[in-house]
C-alpha cells in the first residue's frame, strides 16, 4: 500500500503521533480463529471493488481453500458467517478534517450461500474505512494460515498495522483485552493470567510465524500493570519465510508500466509476486501487440490467468472451432475472477490431480494444459455452470 500523503492531510493528522494511535478499527466479541481467517479472505476478497459494489461473492470451496479449512462440513461455514454478521466493529478516529469520528457497524451487513457461492456484504459506512489504507493493512493470506492460535492472529492484525512507526502506541489493559476479545472474562483481569495464557504465547507464535517480531513493554501504577505496548520490527527472517509483501517491486520497470497502464497498486505488486517480472513483461509485450484491444488491463489479466501469450507469440486470431471458442469462454472466465480466487482455483485444481505427469503439464502450461482439457473444462463447468454452452465442444 502506498504511504499517506502527509502534505495533503490537515489538522492533528499531519502530527508523526497520530500513526500511533490505537487500532482505528477494532473488533469485539469473540472471534475464533477460523472467523478471524474468514472475515481476512471475505476482505481481501471483496477489497478492490469495496467502495464500488454493494455485495461481494466467492465460491464457497475458494473460501475453505483460503482459511485453509479443507472440509466439506458447510454448516461450520454457515456459523462463522452467522458469527462475523453477529459481530461488531467499532471505529474511534480523526477525519480528514481532524475531526474525531467515531462509529459502529456489524462486520458482515449479511452473508448467504446458494447454488455453491457465497454472498456478502459490508455497511457503506464500514467499507469506506476498510477500504482505506491509513487505517487498515491487509493481511498476507500465506502468514494467517500459519497461525494456530485465534489470540495470536488478533495480536499480529492489531500490530501488524504499526510495522512503519516501530511501536504499537501504549494501549489501557481494558482496551487490549477488547482487542483479544478477552472482555468480560474475570480470569483475564489479572495481568499475571494474561501475561500467561495470552501475551507470552502469542507473541511467541507472532514472532515464530509472521513477518514481524514484537518485543511487551508495560507500564505500571504503583505494582499494578496498567498499560502494554508491543515494539515492532521486520522479521530478519523474511526472506527465507518467502512472506514478502511485495512492497519491493514498486522499484522496478515492470511496476512502473503496470501503473502506467493504470493497473492498481495491489494488484501490480500481486501479479509481479505471483508471476515473477520476467513472464508479467513478457505479457505486457504481447498485449502491447493485439489490436482492437477494449480493455488493455483486462486482457493482460486474462493473458497472466490464463498463461497465455508468450514472448515473441503474436496475436492470436478469432477463435472458430470449438475447441478455440471453448478456450476463449475459459480465458474469459478465468479473466472474470479476482487474483485471490484465481490463485486458489488452480490450487483447487492441482490438489484433484494424482497422475504426476499431468500435474507437470498443467504446472507448465496452466490451464491451456492440452493433458488435462477434459478435466479442466468439467472444473470451470462446476465453478461457472453454462460456461461452455453455446461454444460448440463436445
Amino acid at each position: 500500500m502506498e504511504d499517506i500523503p502527509r502534505d495533503k492531510l490537515s489538522g492533528s493528522l499531519r502530527r508523526a503521533a497520530v500513526k500511533k494511535h490505537v487500532a482505528a478499527i477494532h473488533v469485539s466479541g469473540k472471534l475464533t480463529l477460523l472467523q478471524r481467517k474468514l472475515s481476512n479472505v471475505l476482505l481481501l476478497n471483496a477489497y478492490d471493488t469495496l467502495t464500488s459494489q454493494t455485495s461481494h461473492q466467492i465460491d464457497a470451496r475458494t473460501l475453505c481453500m483460503m482459511i485453509g479449512y479443507n472440509s466439506n462440513d458447510f454448516e461450520t461455514l454457515k456459523q462463522s458467517l452467522r458469527g462475523l454478521a453477529e459481530t461488531v466493529a467499532e471505529w474511534d478516529m480523526l477525519d480528514a478534517d481532524g475531526k474525531q469520528e467515531w462509529g459502529v457497524s456489524s462486520l458482515l451487513s449479511y452473508a448467504k450461500l446458494k447454488g455453491g457461492v457465497c454472498e456478502y456484504a459490508y455497511s457503506s459506512a464500514l467499507a469506506e474505512k476498510l477500504h482505506d489504507p491509513k487505517v487498515f493493512a491487509l493481511i498476507n493470506l500465506n502468514i494467517q494460515r500459519r497461525f494456530t492460535s485465534g489470540h495470536a492472529l488478533a495480536l499480529y492484525e492489531n500490530c501488524y498495522r504499526f510495522v512503519r512507526t516501530g511501536s504499537s502506541g501504549w494501549w489501557s489493559l481494558d482496551l487490549f483485552r477488547r482487542l483479544m476479545g478477552l472482555d468480560g472474562s474475570a480470569y483475564y483481569e489479572s495481568y499475571k493470567h494474561l501475561n500467561a495464557k495470552v501475551i507470552k504465547p502469542a507473541v511467541a507464535e507472532v514472532n515464530k510465524t509472521s513477518n514481524i517480531v514484537i518485543v511487551p513493554e508495560t507500564r505500571k501504577r504503583g505494582r499494578v500493570v496498567t498499560e502494554i505496548r508491543f515494539k515492532i520490527s521486520e522479521n530478519p527472517q523474511l526472506a527465507i519465510l518467502d512472506l514478502d509483501d511485495g512492497a519491493g517491486a514498486r522499484h522496478g520497470p515492470v511496476y512502473a508500466r503496470l501503473r502506467d497502464m493504470g493497473v492498481s497498486d495491489r494488484l501490480a505488486r500481486q501479479w509481479l509476486s505471483t508471476h515473477g517480472e520476467e513472464q508479467v513483461a513478457a505479457k505486457l509485450e504481447y498485449v502491447g501487440n493485439r489490436k482492437n484491444v477494449e480493455s488493455m488491463v483486462g486482457y493482460l489479466s486474462a493473458a497472466l490467468a490464463g498463461d497465455f501469450g508468450g514472448a515473441g507469440e503474436t496475436a492470436a486470431p478469432e477463435p472458430k472451432s470449438p475447441r478455440a471458442r471453448r478456450l476463449q469462454r475459459l480465458r474469459e472466465a478465468i479473466a472474470a475472477r479476482t487474483p485471490t480466487q484465481r490463485d486458489a482455483d488452480k490450487r483447487l485444481f492441482l490438489n484433484q490431480l494424482s497422475d504426476p505427469v499431468k500435474r507437470a503439464d498443467f504446472e507448465r502450461f496452466g490451464w491451456m494444459s492440452p493433458l488435462n482439457a477434459d478435466d479442466i473444462a468439467a472444473f470451470w463447468e462446476e465453478v461457472s455452470p453454462g460456461i461452455l454452452e453455446d461454444s460448440g465442444a463436445e
